[in-house]
């Protein structure tokens, strides 16, 4: 996730941009309405950015095990009661 390439990662992502958003990604903005446009594709990219970031994060932790779960313990002393 880099503000600095935004736009080439923006255009990636999304498959169904219309000629005129690749356009004004290219060249920037010449008014202020096409500033607002390229704006909101902005916000939409850091959406999907950091929801991407997230599920990465997700799936790269470790699996902790809570501490509150008496499961473990039940499993031990099953195995203690048939030894």
């Amino acid at each position: 996730m880099n503000d600095e390439n935004w736009k080439e990662e923006f255009k990636q992502w999304k498959a169904d941009l219309k000629p005129f958003q690749i356009k004004l990604l290219s060249e920037g903005a010449q008014t202020q309405n096409q500033a607002c446009i390229l704006n909101d594709m902005w916000c939409e990219w850091k959406d999907i950015a950091v929801k991407r970031k997230i599920k990465e994060i997700a799936s790269n932790s470790l699996f902790i095990e809570d501490p509150w779960d008496d499961t473990t313990l039940k499993m031990t002393q099953i195995e203690l009661k048939d030894s």
